[in-house]
Order: structure tokens, then C-alpha cells, then sequence
């Protein structure tokens, strides 16, 4: 088992269009109606979209490779390109995507630990995300990692208001 990590660049749009639909289909469809899912997916993740986001210098993309299969990605943010305003001492975790077939296999921690190098290069003191109020396995998951609810902000799934949790960890 090999696993490897790579930046991604606006040659890489096109993947992660693909990734970032497919995971999350596959997490929240049979929780939402279709039309709301589709509205989603078109506003978030068109190519025009994640371009501007690939090209913001304050968000950094990585593809993770699971035995050289793109298995999923890791999105952080900083300064202005967070999604709250957390202050500059914080980053991001906007994303951390992984496709359905290679999860369990560790890469969701491997990431969230990139997201923590990364936020350590860059002397941030917190590391923070947003996560569904319903999404309970990826709440479990950040808890044991050591993350703290702190508080909750609304998140528009198309036309339908739902909550995530704003969950931070201090890093030391």
C-alpha cells in the first residue's frame, strides 16, 4: 500500500470536478432532494468555480494517491479565502473528499495531518471546518482527531438552509 500526495495545479480541474461530485453524491444524495443536490453541485463544483478557487493564493488543492489511484483531495484555506471569518491565526479545512471505494484505508487522517503541517508552516495556531450536523461518522472522526464543536453557521444545500458544526482544534 503506497500512499502519495501532490498539488494541484489548473491542469488537475478537470479530476477534481469529477471527485468532488462523485463524493458528494455519494455522501448526501439519499439525504437530500435531487433537485437540491443538483443545484449544489452545478454552483459549487463547475469548472469556472474551482478554477477561481485553485487560483486563489490563499487555498492550496492536493490529490491524494491511494496504490497510484486518485482517491480523493484536500482543500485548506487561509486569510480571506476562509469560508468564516476565523482570523488570520487559523486555517481551513474546506474539504477533505475520498472517494467511497478507498475509504478505510487511513486517508482521511493522512490529510487532515497535511492540513496540520501545513497550517504549522505557516504559523497558524487553530485549525477549524464545517461539517453537517448530520454527517455523524465525519463528526465522530474529527472528535477523536481532536477537534471541538464551537459553535454552528448555515450551509445552503440549493435552496434549503441546513446547519454545520464549526469544529476547531488549537495546534500545539
Amino acid at each position: 500500500m503506497t500512499i502519495r500526495i501532490k498539488k494541484c495545479t489548473l491542469d488537475d480541474l478537470q479530476t477534481l470536478q469529477e471527485i468532488s461530485i462523485e463524493t458528494f453524491n455519494a455522501t448526501f444524495k439519499d439525504q437530500n432532494s435531487p433537485e437540491n443536490m443538483k443545484s449544489y453541485l452545478e454552483k459549487a463544483f463547475n469548472l469556472k468555480q474551482l478554477g477561481k478557487e485553485l487560483s486563489n493564493i490563499f487555498s492550496q488543492f492536493f490529490l491524494v494517491y491511494f496504490n497510484n489511484e486518485v482517491a480523493g483531495y484536500l482543500k485548506v484555506s487561509t486569510d480571506d479565502a476562509q469560508s468564516e471569518e476565523m482570523g488570520n491565526e487559523s486555517l481551513e479545512i474546506e474539504r477533505i473528499y475520498v472517494r467511497a471505494n478507498f475509504q478505510k484505508h487511513g486517508l482521511g487522517k493522512y490529510l487532515l495531518n497535511k492540513a496540520m503541517e501545513i497550517a504549522k508552516e505557516r504559523n497558524k495556531s487553530k485549525i477549524w471546518l464545517g461539517v453537517w450536523e448530520n454527517n455523524e461518522s465525519a463528526i465522530g472522526f474529527y472528535k477523536k482527531m481532536g477537534f471541538v464543536q464551537i459553535g454552528a453557521h448555515s450551509f445552503y444545500m440549493g435552496d434549503e438552509e441546513q446547519t454545520d458544526f464549526v469544529m476547531i482544534k488549537t495546534i500545539k
